[in-house]
């Protein structure tokens, strides 16, 4: 379904972005799961401090807010392409690369409200070294912990309680490319398709490691045609935030549907 449209003439302050995400169906006391395009909003006074302040504002201080935090680049440099490094530096990438550490490492790759996010007070973070999530709000430390190695976005991570906690995602200004609730319909169609990976890591004792696990291979790569079957079953609420194409939706109902439209499309 569709909202009606919400005049967005003008700098966005958070009072207009929290105006437009309650528009669109945000509400104090919810669990939202979002992805975002800051540059996508338009101009906005306070860049991403300001946005991350309005979806506060929105969900409300019994509402709990959750951005992915991943730490992609904490991989094997073998499989590199965005951009490739030589052979050559393959193992001393392998020796040298921190270990992931929750309250330092950066999501350097995820964007600037994810990143603020992560740094917010009282923000609680996953320890997973590759698909970290970051939540504030009163049900952070219950939904990021734990977060075991070989789940990066399957049954025991913070997506699936996310998914019975009853989340919402919101989509800010981004593509079905960007769902990582779609993922964890990767883990519950037959017979998975897996993979080794290998990241640096703490072990218990502090030192650090380079370890590789087996886990369900992700692929984003038909998620948009995924997406756009979605929507038309009238589960997303569509409008704008700011200058921002905006996509609202239960996580739970958007698992079961790719579940589903996983396991007839994928060959297995």
């Amino acid at each position: 379904m569709s909202t009606s449209p919400v005049p967005s003439d003008g700098p966005r302050t958070a009072a207009s972005l929290t105006l437009h995400l309650n528009h669109l169906g945000v509400r104090p006391g919810d669990t939202l799961l979002v992805h975002t395009s800051l540059r996508s909003l338009g101009w906005v006074c306070g860049g991403d401090q300001t946005v991350v302040r309005a979806l506060l504002d929105a969900v409300g201080p019994a509402g709990t807010l959750v951005v992915p935090t991943q730490t992609m680049d904490n991989t094997d440099p073998s499989g590199w392409s965005d951009p490739p490094v030589p052979e050559a530096w393959w193992d001393t990438i392998r020796a040298e690369s921190p270990a992931f550490d929750p309250a330092i490492t950066p999501s350097a790759y995820m964007g600037r409200v994810p990143e603020r996010v992560r740094t917010w007070p009282g923000a609680v973070r996953s320890a997973h070294p590759q698909t970290s999530f970051a939540a504030l709000g009163p049900d952070a430390a219950l939904l990021m912990h734990p977060h075991p190695l070989e789940s990066a976005l399957g049954e025991n991570s913070p997506l699936a309680r996310l998914e019975k906690s009853g989340a919402h995602v919101l989509l800010l200004g981004v593509g079905y490319d960007s769902c990582t609730a779609f993922h964890l319909a990767e883990y519950r169609v037959p017979r998975p398709r897996t993979a080794p990976t290998s990241c640096a890591v703490h072990t218990p004792d502090g030192d650090r490691e380079w370890v590789t696990y087996t886990d369900v291979a992700l692929d984003e790569s038909d998620f948009p045609a995924l997406g756009a079957d979605f929507e038309t079953t009238g589960a997303v609420t569509v409008g704008r935030v700011g200058s921002a194409a905006a996509r609202l939706f239960p996580l739970a109902r958007a698992v079961d549907f790719a579940t589903t439209w996983l396991t007839r499309h994928r060959p297995h």
